[in-house]
């Protein structure tokens, strides 16, 4: 399977954003801002703001990228990824990523 690695791990090639944004799938859109709206409770979620094509990918972004502290972070070390800083094991920007989704740590680990 393709891996799409994003600053702080995620793999984006498997995120309904990027999935419906890469097939213009609007169903699928719809689908993923339903779910998110509860999911990260953002009542005002539309599937119009559903296009993304990955944080470190060129295209379309969600409105978060602009904004995301781990991206801001990341970009101002220089780095690619959070997984150049020595600092990522006790990085208190990354620990909530990484504590939802453990593939995110293993992911940055493997680029290197």
């Amino acid at each position: 399977m393709e891996k799409v690695i994003s600053c702080c791990g995620l793999n984006c090639a498997t995120c309904e954003a990027r999935i419906a944004t890469i097939s213009n799938n609007d169903e699928l859109r719809k689908t993923t801002a339903e779910k998110w709206k509860t999911l990260y409770n953002m009542p005002d979620m539309s599937p119009d703001m559903i296009n993304c094509t990955g944080c470190r990918e060129d295209g379309v972004k969600l409105g978060h990228w602009s904004m995301c502290q781990i991206r801001l972070c990341a970009t101002e070390k220089g780095f690619k990824t959070c997984g150049e800083c020595n600092e990522m094991d006790t990085c208190n920007l990354i620990s909530g990523v990484h504590k939802a989704v453990p593939e995110a740590i293993t992911n940055l680990r493997n680029l290197n």
